[in-house]
């Protein structure tokens, strides 16, 4: 990861320009009137009331009152920051977008995180789909690609889209459960709308259980098209895929994470950016000619459908470093208006319904929740110039200079003035439509299983037992037996093998379909978890050390351990400085009490010299929490007969140093394999 110093780009520099630092200054009403006082009201004697005149103290309360806007309906627990965007080859040849041409030019961007479902004080660790948003500030003005960590969706039509969040969010007689699925409307929602089955295999599957920000895909979910100067439009979708791989958490953990770290995912990001372990995506698309919208067994329009790698190849274009935390989270993050219809030109949108609808509601969400000048806050801001007739409203920034504020004019020579399409003004794509207007779903829109088939078939054994276990638990929470066995029933379209197994665990009766799995055995290997890259980079490991440690062999470990990209974190029964043997002193990070075997990738056990029963006892808790989430675990001799009864020494991932050269290696090479799932 790179550790370089931060090169300021546009969009910083603008944001800069908007900074306020009260340091080392003098306190001023925001009227500018200097206060003397800022602890005591004003009032009628010592002991007496307030007085109403108390103008500092109606300004500072009437403004505190007001410091909250709406929060986001959906996608309200987000996390945002800074990075850029570099191109690694022209795309000239598909869109004629300013910042797709020229390699090694750098955009800048903001990116948010978020859950979908829950409030804006839900657990990071929450099973549930996370918003993947990024706003691209470009020369010709800003493109925001709106997406999720899943390709995609579980409605079809935009239409549907109030009926499906008012089913996923607590049910309003007792606003429970919050930021969870796994309650009676949502899955009632489902059995009623089957177009969901295959976006319900996908946040029953891991990829809904983060273990990072950085370590999660991205897409922009929605069908556009690249237009290319020549006035030529093929179809696009866009993917993100993470350069440390793709990697989540087992249920049991991100469940009990969320306990002990709720802002696991936002801490992540922040410390890991304040390290310089910038966070790096690359950039591919999927790209179909127009002839060729037809030829599949799918409509490439259909938002519950994605296409498959194998038969539309991702090809990579460029990559994002996401290098600069926000200076003020209210500010920059929560002000943060992403919409799917900001695009530039060389951009255009394809008919796809739900896409269609969105088009319509951010705009509209924007300007209830953020106000009507919310293009003007420094978050949202175009990097290039804007000039128009657009005027007034509350919160104006901008203070527009002379009398005409319309078009067509005369006063001010017609300006400002259009710009043609051939000088870089935008035109929409004109793709032929026609049709009787009507409120009907499109055939090519009906199949709702093939797709949940195939991600069903491309799991591996693990992936798919995480996936019972998930439906087991959702559907177990679910009150009304007839939606478990509505839900079942709709499983079993999928996969005889699935909806048997659940209905047993549900108690509930096995569905009378039949899925021939023989002949329904198409997978797609990109969509599987245990295919992606493996990497060591910015995991942290859990170092347990006692008093009178072995000093150098450890430092040397630690060293070995930090040059192949991992973080140790120095963990003692107490805070302050641990000594070992040689010199050797260690800074510890945790105590037992404020650390926690949940938020590290692996242990390694160092132990030290005659540990106590509460050393003893800490180490053996996290040993066994490790073990548990299939996590690795080191130990030097000294560490190993700390652990000794628990009874996992021996077992997959659970190394023993020997000589510590070899034994650094062997333990590097289990944290980049990262869980041994042939652990009982």
């Amino acid at each position: 990861m790179s550790k370089e110093p931060i090169d300021e780009n546009k969009k910083i520099e603008q944001r800069n320009t908007f900074l306020r630092d009260n340091n080392g200054k003098e306190m001023s009403s925001n009227e500018g009137v200097k206060i003397s006082d800022d602890s005591n009201s004003l009032k009628a004697g010592d002991r007496g009331p307030t007085l109403l005149e108390d103008f500092l103290m109606r300004e500072k309360l009437s403004h505190f009152d007001r410091e909250r806007i709406p929060e986001r309906v959906v996608h309200a627990r987000g996390y945002g920051a800074y990075g850029e965007f570099e191109l690694y080859e022209s795309l000239e040849e598909l869109t004629m977008a300013h910042f797709l041409q020229d390699p090694g030019v750098k955009t800048p961007l903001f990116v948010r995180f978020s859950e979908v479902a829950g409030s804006k004080g839900v657990n990071e660790t929450n099973r549930d789909v996370r918003g993947f948003s990024v706003k691209f500030y470009t020369d010709e003005g800003n493109f925001d690609l709106v997406g999720n960590n899943i390709p995609i969706f579980f409605i079809q039509d935009g239409i549907k889209f109030p009926d499906l969040i008012h089913a996923l969010k607590p049910e309003p007689n007792n606003e429970i459960p919050q930021g969870s699925t796994a309650h009676d409307t949502f899955w009632d929602f489902i059995a009623n709308n089957q177009e969901s089955a295959a976006m319900v295999m996908w946040i029953m599957s891991d990829r809904t259980i983060p273990r990072s920000f950085r370590m999660m895909q991205g897409f922009g979910v929605h069908t556009f098209r690249l237009v290319n100067k020549e006035g030529k439009s093929r179809f696009v979708k866009f993917h993100w895929r993470p350069v440390l791989g793709m990697h989540s958490f087992v249920w049991d953990e991100a469940q009990k994470l969320g306990g002990a770290d709720p802002d696991f995912h936002r801490r992540d990001l922040w410390e890991n950016i304040n390290a310089g372990n910038f966070a790096e995506f690359e950039l591919g698309i999927q790209v179909l000619e127009e002839a060729d919208e037809f030829k599949f067994d799918f409509d490439i329009l259909d938002a519950t459908k994605l296409w498959p790698e194998e038969d539309i190849p991702v090809r990579i274009i460029g990559k994002m470093t996401i290098n600069q935390n926000v200076e003020n989270v209210f500010a920059e993050t929560e002000q943060s208006a992403f919409h799917p219809g900001n695009i530039v030109r060389g951009i255009d949108f394809s008919n796809d319904p739900l896409l269609q609808g969105r088009l319509f509601s951010y705009t509209d969400t924007q300007l209830a929740r953020v106000g009507t000048n919310y293009q003007e806050l420094p978050i949202n801001r175009p990097v290039c110039p804007v000039h128009n007739n657009q005027r007034d409203g509350a919160s104006r920034y901008t203070i527009d200079r002379g009398r005409v504020a319309y078009h067509e004019n005369s006063l001010a020579n017609n300006s400002p003035y259009t710009v043609p399409g051939t000088k870089g003004g935008f035109v929409t794509y004109p793709s032929t439509v026609q049709g009787l207007k009507e409120r009907k779903t499109a055939s090519s829109f009906l199949d709702h299983f093939s797709q949940a088939r195939l991600f069903w078939n491309s799991m591996t054994g693990v992936e798919r037992s995480h996936i019972i276990q998930a439906l087991t638990f959702e559907l177990g929470k679910v009150k009304d037996v007839s939606i478990r066995q509505q839900v079942v029933e709709m499983l079993g379209n999928i996969s005889t093998e699935l909806a048997t197994i659940l209905a047993r665990e549900l108690g509930v009766a096995v569905p009378n379909v039949h899925v021939h799995e023989s002949s329904v055995t198409k997978s797609s290997p990109a969509l599987s978890m245990a295919n992606t890259v493996f990497s060591p980079k910015t995991l942290r490991v859990g170092v347990i050390v006692g008093k009178g440690f072995d000093g150098p062999s450890t430092q040397y470990i630690l060293d070995e351990l930090k040059g192949a990209g991992l973080r140790p974190v120095i963990v003692h029964e107490r805070q302050g400085v641990v000594h070992g043997t040689g010199g050797v002193e260690l800074k510890v990070d945790d105590s037992f009490l404020t650390g926690s075997p949940l938020v590290y990738d692996g242990l390694f056990i160092v132990g030290g010299q005659k540990e106590d029963d509460y050393f003893q006892k800490y180490t053996r808790s996290y040993a066994i929490e490790t073990y548990n989430h299939f996590k690795p675990i080191g130990a030097t001799p000294t560490g190993a007969l700390l652990i000794q009864p628990v009874g996992i020494i021996g077992k997959p991932g659970v190394i023993v140093e020997q000589q510590p050269g070899t034994f650094a290696q062997q333990f590097i090479q289990a944290m980049t394999q990262q869980r041994f799932w042939d652990r009982t």
